[in-house]
């Protein structure tokens, strides 16, 4: 239990890292990224899955690099 709040506090702070940069160099990837990073860990149960989400919605703005 409290590695899934640990977890979803870190996933938070990237979600928020990812909408400011998103916003600055005006990117929507990054953005949605973001808000689904700050999100996803309210409908995920379990630190492996969150782990697993987490670490693909992270790597996302590197993979689906839109201009």
């Amino acid at each position: 239990m409290a590695a899934a709040l640990y977890f979803s506090i870190v996933a938070s702070a990237f979600g928020l890292a990812y909408i400011v940069y998103g916003r600055r160099r005006a990117k929507i990837v990054p953005v949605i990224a973001g808000v689904l990073l700050c999100s996803y860990t309210y409908f995920v149960d379990g630190w492996l899955w969150l782990c697993l989400v987490g670490a693909a919605l992270a790597l996302a703005p590197f993979v689906l690099d839109v201009e």
